[in-house]
């Protein structure tokens, strides 16, 4: 099955939120990100590429390590 034809992704392209890493390297990724592309899911979870604006460099993150910025 193509990608776009499952459900679509939580958040947008420009929108921010808060990045929670995995226990690897928790201490210096979480935080808030703006999600800068809609990736491809990998199995059944959608992906985004983001990015931090104190790092210079961009992640890719799950739906499921991501949450609304407050």
């Amino acid at each position: 099955m193509e990608w776009s034809v499952l459900k679509s992704h939580k958040y947008t392209v420009g929108q921010t939120v808060r990045y929670m890493a995995g226990p690897l390297n928790r201490a210096t990724a979480d935080g808030s990100y703006k999600i800068i592309k809609l990736l491809p899911p990998d199995g059944d979870e959608h992906q985004y590429r983001i990015r931090n604006t104190e790092e210079a460099f961009e992640r890719v993150a799950k739906e499921s390590q991501l949450d609304r910025h407050r």
